[in-house]
């Protein structure tokens, strides 16, 4: 049975899996000690707690426990893992190489760290919005420290040949940083197959908790280590100050654990519905489907409207679909995508493009419903 209103914006954030919530609702009240009491049971039970759940997480990309950090989400690991990088490696050199078409997590932390004296250089991408594997080797000095690519872009679903990017950056001894907010518990990431020294990613994407994410720092082949930006206690092997949030951490490691056993499963029925919802809103001959449609995630699509606004559109149905035209963090802003901007499409092109999310409870009812109405509005 349908139930309005429907939504399709789970790039943004997903709800929390009931599962997931019911492995959290204990730490509030029952278990709820701080983890670093050490002189009771609480503090215990809670520390047990965190060590569980970063054993899930780790398992979930192929790392060690003791590689994961713990943060409040993916921004801040963004802003830990350039800025603390930036600072450890100053002696070695002073240049990243990321992309114009990064987070603004990415983009506004480079941005902060080359007024402190970075020298960063923005790739660009191709029309199907990837990057250019000769451009990213030319474009390394002897005073390049850092990598920052992507793994799979928040607007389009693009995902970037990360695997060749690693490879690239082991040869060069460049460490490699990669945003994976949106790749981790989508498709299967592998830190070690993708030769990724540093990688973020967040609860709130994968039916976890908001206020919970984590940094992947690689120990070994090669070693790496960052400044901390949070001083305070020492918490997180003295890379992220805090007390930690137990239960927002109990429920993202339930969240991979989910992920690590339903992802292919869920992958699948999100392509389905997807290529149904393309395939239908294709035939009206006014709409284009923006980026690669070879290499992307199974449950995104970004599509412009050919002499129609976006805006105007969400606005029509914003009371029945809950839809988007581009990052959460930039949806107040009513200037075109700067991701699309950088794949070559004009000022009319972005504005006129929709970010269709699917998630793990998108059912096909709610496609259907979703082709019906963007069809009627598209005829109009």
């Amino acid at each position: 049975m349908l139930h309005l209103p429907i939504y399709l914006d789970n790039n943004a954030t997903t709800p929390v899996d009931p599962r997931v919530l019911e492995s959290m609702l204990p730490f509030f009240t029952k278990y709820f000690g701080n983890a670093a009491s050490h002189s009771h049971t609480f503090g215990w039970e809670a520390e047990a707690a965190v060590k569980y759940a970063r054993e899930q997480v780790a398992l979930l990309i192929n790392a060690e426990p003791n590689e994961i950090i713990f943060t409040s989400g993916a921004t801040e690991s963004d802003n830990l893992a350039l800025k603390g990088i930036f600072e450890m490696y100053a002696a070695k050199g002073n240049h990243i190489i990321t992309v114009s078409t990064e987070h603004k997590a990415v983009l506004d932390s480079c941005a902060h760290i080359e007024k402190l004296g970075a020298d960063v250089t923005y790739l660009n991408v191709n029309k199907d919005g990837i990057i250019d594997l000769k451009e990213l080797e030319s474009a390394i000095k002897p005073t390049t420290i850092l990598l920052a690519v992507m793994y799979a872009n928040n607007e389009t679903g693009v995902i970037q040949p990360v695997k060749e990017i690693g490879m690239i950056a082991k040869k060069h001894s460049v460490l490699f940083f990669s945003d994976a907010t949106q790749a981790v518990g989508k498709i299967p990431v592998d830190v070690i197959q993708d030769n990724i020294d540093l990688m973020a990613f967040s609860a709130h994407k994968i039916y976890g908790p908001k206020g919970a994410g984590a940094l992947y720092i690689r120990r070994k082949n090669p070693r790496v280590r960052i400044t901390a930006q949070i001083d305070g206690g020492g918490h997180e092997r003295n890379f992220r100050s805090g007390t930690l949030n137990v239960p927002g951490i109990v429920g993202f490691g339930k969240a991979c654990e989910l992920c690590k056993i339903e992802m292919q499963k869920d992958g699948d029925n999100m392509k389905i519905l997807r290529n149904k919802l393309e395939s239908a809103l294709s035939e009206t001959k006014k709409s284009t489907i923006n980026g690669s449609t070879k290499h992307r995630l199974p449950n995104v699509s970004n599509m412009s409207f050919k002499n129609r606004n976006s805006a105007e559109l969400m606005g029509k149905l914003s009371n029945t679909i809950a839809l988007s035209s581009g990052s959460a963090c930039t949806s107040a802003t009513l200037s075109p995508s700067f991701v699309l901007k950088a794949m070559g499409l004009s000022d009319e092109e972005a504005l006129s493009s929709l970010r269709f999310g699917l998630g793990r409870f998108t059912t096909e009812e709610e496609i259907d419903y979703t082709i019906g109405q963007l069809t009627e509005f598209l005829a109009d």
